[in-house]
């Protein structure tokens, strides 16, 4: 592996409404628009809505990054194939994206990520390289990055990547301009900056909140903080949220875009799975519900809230514990 004096890091910026909607432009000829429906729970001081990006080809969000990095780049720079770092979504996404430009895949995973995402980026023609979870993580805060001829796309800092999330937020104010909260979950990072970043371009009133697993919430602690700091995670079923720290080189813009953070517990995401399913119909993996699980836990929040249910990529073995009341292992 490269040294990490090797390479420059490139700090991300702020994408702007301009580099999301020429995102969103090249997205819409394969990537359907998600609804934004409305969750009736006959509460009287708020309107819960769910941005259902479960219902993407691929059952995540990241489909709309991993395509937005793959049609921006020039075809030259993809010849030789284009790898990725990622517990699975963002996989997914390159794979079908790679398959779509007709190119190699490589995704680079740590052994227990679910199982139905490893499957689904072997069926669409990539190829999985397990690694450490601290190698993989390396990868992500570029530390350390593989010698392989692929080229990486960083899957929370690359610009590409953080338009392509954008184009979440510009549907949200399309479909309900007066929105009061935005929820989405905060893993790397990558989607809530995309998300506030057009969202507060529109409106000057919209709350964004980060949501993580409180197993590992490391949003909650920088901002306790007042810096980035480490934490030492738990054992948890809720997958691509939270982690021993956060991705430094975007911090400082998440930071700044977003309203406060709010971290729940396994408990509650697994009872707003639940309600996900009673209720609307909708599967959604831990860090889909998560949001939802914010909405519920913190009453304080009113008026328009909506919710990013990210995606539905669960292991069914894992779901069916879920809806016979119970928590999945981790």
């Amino acid at each position: 592996m490269a040294p990490s004096m090797e390479f420059v890091v490139t700090a991300p910026h702020q994408p702007s409404l301009e580099d999301i909607a020429a995102a969103r432009m090249r997205l819409v000829p394969h990537v359907p628009r998600t609804p934004l429906v409305r969750l009736d729970l006959g509460l009287p001081d708020r309107r819960i809505f769910l941005k259902l990006e479960t219902l993407s080809p691929i059952g995540a969000f990241k489909l709309r990054p991993a395509l937005n990095v793959v049609l921006s780049r020039d075809p030259s720079v993809l010849a030789k194939g284009v790898a990725v770092t990622s517990s699975g979504n963002m996989a997914y996404g390159i794979a079908w994206a790679a398959r779509h430009a007709g190119i190699a895949m490589v995704a680079y995973m740590y052994r227990g990520a679910p199982q139905t995402k490893i499957d689904g980026v072997r069926m669409l023609g990539g190829e999985v390289r397990f690694v450490s979870a601290q190698t993989w993580w390396d990868y992500i805060t570029e530390a350390d990055r593989p010698d392989a001829p692929e080229l990486l796309i960083n899957p929370v800092t690359d610009q590409a990547v953080l338009a392509g999330n954008g184009s979440i937020g510009m549907e949200i104010v399309e479909d309900l301009p007066d929105v009061d909260v935005v929820l989405t979950p905060y893993g790397g990072g990558s989607m809530t900056t995309g998300v506030a970043s057009a969202v507060k371009a529109v409106s000057k009133t919209v709350r964004v909140l980060a949501v993580e697993d409180e197993s590992a919430a490391p949003v909650t602690a920088a901002l306790a903080a007042g810096r980035i700091v480490t934490i030492e995670p738990r054992p948890s079923f809720i997958k691509s949220i939270g982690g021993p720290s956060l991705v430094p080189q975007l911090w400082p813009i998440a930071r700044d875009l977003i309203d406060g953070a709010v971290a729940v517990s396994p408990g509650e995401v697994t009872d707003a799975m639940r309600l996900l399913f009673r209720k609307a119909k909708v599967v959604a993996e831990g860090a889909g519900a998560a949001a939802l699980a914010a909405a519920l836990a913190r009453p304080d929040l009113t008026g328009n809230i909506v919710c990013v249910i990210s995606g539905g990529n669960i292991d069914a073995e894992a779901y069916s514990t879920v809806l016979s009341g119970g928590i999945p292992a981790p």
